[in-house]
């Protein structure tokens, strides 16, 4: 039926999530080539992804619930080689430290078996009211 289509979504191998993502004209900049910052988006992409993958579906509920969530704190990214419009990109997301309120995401994308980038985001866990760390929660922890 028409309105049973999904929405892609990603899949763990071990401990990494791969999500699939499509270059489109809009990701690219007047070269051809995805612009840089877009490379930050699709990451983004594939962590909300990554956490909907653990059972936590309902984000707006947890904000609600505990108020307390994952923030961006810092990003590294090192640009391998370029993607053009139209290439069927996977990127990838795993959890390699968690600590206290911190936690280190790593991500790479890749078309085919070429990477193209490697991404490295320093996470906060907050209370979203108070705009302060906290401990970020055994429950999820072990999901992790």
């Amino acid at each position: 039926m028409l309105f049973d289509i999904l929405p892609a979504a990603g899949k763990f191998f071990g401990t990494v999530f791969a999500f699939p993502i499509r270059v489109y004209y809009e990701d690219t900049d007047a070269g051809g080539i995805v612009y840089y910052a877009n490379y930050l988006k699709f990451a983004e992409r594939c962590r909300t992804e990554f956490i909907r993958a653990l059972g936590c579906s309902d984000q707006q509920k947890a904000l609600e619930e505990d108020k307390c969530g994952f923030t961006v704190r810092h990003v590294e990214v090192d640009y391998k080689a370029p993607a053009v419009l139209d290439d069927a990109l996977v990127v990838t997301a795993e959890m390699r430290d968690v600590k206290g309120a911190a936690a280190v995401m790593h991500q790479e994308v890749y078309r085919g078996e070429q990477l193209l980038a490697v991404i490295d985001v320093k996470l906060a866990y907050i209370n979203l009211a108070k705009k302060r760390p906290v401990r970020i929660p055994e429950e999820i922890i072990s999901k992790l």
